[in-house]
């Protein structure tokens, strides 16, 4: 079994399947994992560096656009500090892309047993998507305990997260969809979330201006979010000069 998690800073070892004792979940990089589409590749870097500068590392480039592939591999190469993965993977043929791309991470909207198998064969962390409880319990079947629950608010929200983690309790989740500054704390306040995801610090106009300090400034202000909430439950919002390499430590993909 794995999951989508992180040695300590202290060193960058490529994803094992064994959890090392520094071991850190993406779920706890920062208390907002942005959701980013990319339509020019030339905006990648400087895109995630205001990100990480704002205090949030983990950035999911979703696989929405052509420049996608190349705005992951930029962003790997060019930002010491970003844990980039690839979002929006719909079948194995995106898993073949993210892993060419050198995506950290993988994050899906749902999933299937064949989705699944790609994923745990590219032996890279991952977040397959979930909106029921019957499909949570699936993935526990799997091996699986930290997924992304989508559309967050469409499905159910707080409310149906609260409810899951009565016979759940095992299971942590990324809410993905309908959340921005005003709701988030709600959701972080829960015990079964680890992050939420969002794109609220990446606002279109912003990007179009190539206007990185306000994408920073909103950066900040999300990462602060994690301030909000009770210490026991909150994500770290501190970036690291170097970013941790992302690897399993109990619960997700394989």
């Amino acid at each position: 079994m794995a999951d989508s998690s992180l040695p300590s800073p202290a060193s960058t070892p490529s994803p094992t399947a064994q959890p090392s004792g520094g071991a850190v979940s993406v779920l706890d990089l920062a208390p907002v994992l942005p959701v980013v589409v990319v339509d020019d590749a030339e905006d990648a870097v400087p895109l995630a560096r205001a990100l990480v500068a704002g205090g949030l590392p983990a950035i999911e480039v979703t696989l929405r656009t052509a420049a996608a592939p190349e705005a992951i591999r930029a962003i790997g190469a060019a930002v010491p500090g970003a844990v980039v993965g690839a979002g929006t993977v719909l079948g194995p043929e995106h898993v073949d892309v993210a892993v060419d791309a050198g995506a950290r991470f993988l994050v899906s909207p749902g999933w299937t047993d064949a989705l699944l198998s790609a994923m745990r064969a590219s032996g890279l962390p991952c977040l397959p998507g979930v909106s029921t409880a019957s499909e949570v319990v699936a993935l526990l079947e799997r091996g699986v305990r930290e997924m992304k629950f989508f559309p967050a608010q469409a499905a159910g929200g707080t409310a149906y997260l609260r409810s899951l983690y009565g016979p759940l309790p095992q299971v942590r989740f990324c809410p993905t969809g309908g959340i921005g500054p005003a709701n988030a704390p709600e959701y972080l306040a829960l015990p079964n979330v680890g992050c939420v995801g969002g794109s609220w610090m990446v606002p279109g106009d912003a990007v179009a201006a190539r206007d990185w300090g306000r994408v920073e400034r909103l950066a900040r202000e999300a990462a602060a979010l994690g301030d909000t909430v009770p210490s026991s439950t909150a994500p770290s919002s501190t970036a690291t000069a170097v970013a941790p390499a992302v690897t399993p430590s109990g619960g997700t993909c394989r």
